[in-house]
């Protein structure tokens, strides 16, 4: 099983936030390009995501379906990987003081995939795992910046309801 983490410099709920639009899902995952929503409201249960894969003047489009989802803690997705079969990704978001730990487990479930998986595979799902959360990272943390440049000089942030805040 790949698994993989990244702390990520912003509270869960930008992350969540990312996550939560299927639109930008090519904007994370590498070798994704193109994203849509295809059917149900992305990431509810069921709700799915058609997406394009290039490979050199090849171009395959694919699925990836929600099969688990507790908002803002948990997405498990099921992906189509055409002919290679499907994958189970699981994204876990923890809260770490100020920040977001990510993390990813992803394996071949159904298909080819999962019959000649392997060490190298899995060598080769890690450095995919490594660009897609520095890729996740990124955005995140620029939507956190530009929220902060967009808040009012002086306002008072509170990181839970309830807790005490302070100009962050």
């Amino acid at each position: 099983m790949a698994v993989r983490h990244r702390l990520i410099s912003t509270r869960p709920q930008t992350v969540w936030a990312v996550l939560a639009d299927g639109r930008r899902y090519a904007q994370w995952v590498v070798g994704t390009s193109d994203s849509e929503p295809v059917r149900g409201h992305w990431p509810r249960l069921g709700a799915a995501i058609r997406y394009e894969v290039r490979l050199g003047p090849l171009r395959l489009s694919n699925e990836t379906v929600v099969r688990r989802c507790e908002q803002g803690e948990a997405l498990e997705l099921e992906a189509n990987a055409g002919p290679l079969g499907t994958a189970r990704i699981a994204i876990e978001l923890r809260p770490w003081g100020d920040q977001c730990l990510v993390l990813v487990d992803e394996h071949p479930l159904r298909g080819v995939g999962g019959r000649l998986h392997n060490a190298a595979v899995e060598a080769l799902i890690q450095v995919r795992h490594r660009a897609m959360l520095a890729r996740l990272a990124k955005l995140c943390e620029a939507e956190a910046a530009e929220e902060e440049r967009r808040r009012p000089l002086g306002q008072v942030v509170s990181p839970k309801p309830g807790g005490g805040g302070a100009r962050a």
